[in-house]
């Protein structure tokens, strides 16, 4: 993880982590069968939602609270037991799970539903910031570097983007910014030939971004955001359900939306397919995410088991 550029004192204290536990995981199944998508295992040892929280305590963000609704004692169980920290530090991982009340009886009906059924909670204390998180992507990212700008630039929102190639760009959702990163159009999973072509990196961007101005690059949106606090409360009045579906597309047109490129390795472990190919190129000899990082670790719940007996084999 490369060195992040120095924040405003006291930055990540005034931020708070909230990392969404996921829906019903449909297209994980039989994965997600007893336990939320966040929950499933992943490199033999590790939870899916480990590394949203893993890349929150190494960027100094200690203030995180995780959304659950389906499927959750495994998930509940498995944070309970391995996030804990010192009675006397303000730090803490809580869980805050669907749940009914006087003013309303509907479960989360989408990522921005449930950060808006929980805002009471979210306001107790002065955070500036609030960073959206998803719990079943696997990546390493130093959010203070994602912070700085998004304060630099004097945004209301900051979206986390990857630049992706042609034949993906239909599966997801595409932004188009300028040379200032401000983002000005958004499309959900464009397959028009000429939508693509206006929405695609320009050659200033591409060459502030280390990349070949040949490429024919695209903005993907990586579920990972930044509000301001009043923007966040602004943004969730009314009954839209949903960040990347309904209140991103909306700001964009009415707020400064900033575009923040990530360019390490990330991938949306959202299908058996992905959760396959992620897992298997853990044991390539160079991994496209290796856990073996001394200044930005995965954490998780220790398991303590006897020591592996070989017989018979050449180990290299």
């Amino acid at each position: 993880m490369p060195l992040s550029p120095s924040l405003p004192p006291g930055t990540t204290q005034r931020t708070l982590s909230i990392i969404m536990g996921g829906g019903a995981g449909t297209r994980l199944f039989p994965l997600t069968k007893d336990r939320a998508k966040p929950a499933v295992p992943l490199g033999g040892k590790y939870r899916l939602v480990d590394i949203p929280i893993s890349n929150c305590l190494n960027s100094g963000l200690r203030s995180i609270y995780v959304l659950t609704q389906f499927n959750t004692m495994s998930l509940h169980r498995h944070i309970q037991a391995s996030y804990k920290f010192d009675n006397f530090s303000r730090s803490f991982v809580d869980i805050l799970a669907a749940q009914q009340t006087p003013e309303n009886r509907k479960w989360y009906q989408g990522t921005a539903d449930a950060v808006r059924q929980n805002m009471r909670y979210f306001l107790e204390q002065p955070y500036d910031y609030f960073l959206i998180l998803s719990g079943d992507q696997l990546y390493r990212m130093d959010f203070r570097v994602l912070l700085h700008q998004h304060i630099r630039s004097g945004a209301d929102i900051t979206l986390a983007v990857t630049p992706v190639q042609r034949t993906a760009a239909s599966d997801f959702g595409i932004m188009l910014s300028g040379n200032d990163r401000r983002i000005t159009r958004f499309v959900e999973k464009p397959t028009d030939p000429a939508v693509l072509e206006e929405l695609k990196l320009n050659r200033e961007t591409l060459e502030a971004i280390g990349r070949s101005t040949n490429e024919r690059l695209f903005q993907a949106s990586m579920g990972i955001y930044v509000f301001n606090r009043q923007v966040l409360v602004d943004c969730l009045q009314g009954d839209l359900a949903d960040f990347g579906k309904h209140v991103i597309p909306k700001a964009i047109g009415e707020r400064h939306v900033s575009a923040y490129i990530f360019q390490g390795y990330w991938e949306d472990i959202g299908t058996i397919r992905a959760f396959y190919e992620a897992n298997l190129d853990l044991t390539s000899l160079v991994p496209k995410y290796s856990f073996f990082e001394a200044n930005a670790p995965i954490y998780t719940h220790p398991r303590f088991l006897p020591g592996s007996k070989i017989n018979g084999a050449t180990l290299r």
